[in-house]
């Protein structure tokens, strides 16, 4: 147990130092969220082709957001969607999985629900908006 707390640690301090160092890893947490979003928050969408344009924004390479879904979908059902991506995406989409967890579990699902609404503006919506 202790050694488990020490690795979620060790994740929140590495990952803001990483995804300076790497956008695509701050690219991936946004995408993982943002899902996320849409499945845990009442009355959240997202539009596909906002995942994209936030991509060619942040100068990614064409097809990042498609093999960061599939990558997401594939962790996320145990390998029954999506695809699995290279080793260094699939623990990016870990990394950013652990960390998205501990912000729920922190902030209550209703707390992390809003905080969406301002870290995603432009990615999640409300439906029907």
């Amino acid at each position: 147990m202790r050694y488990g707390f020490l690795m979620a640690g060790l994740l929140l301090i590495a990952a803001p130092a990483r995804a300076e160092d790497h956008p695509r890893s701050a690219y991936v947490t946004m995408v993982l969220q943002a899902f996320a979003a849409r499945v845990e928050c009442p009355n959240t969408d997202l539009v596909y082709q906002d995942l994209v344009q936030k991509a060619q924004q942040m100068q990614l390479p064409d097809g990042t957001t498609e093999k960061v879904r599939k990558a997401i979908a594939w962790m996320h059902t145990g390998g029954k969607m999506g695809e699995k991506q290279d080793d260094d995406l699939m623990a990016e989409v870990a990394v950013a999985t652990q960390a998205t967890d501990m912000d729920q579990r922190r902030l209550g699902m209703p707390g992390w629900c809003e905080a969406q609404k301002t870290n995603l503006a432009g990615l999640i919506r409300s439906k029907g908006g």
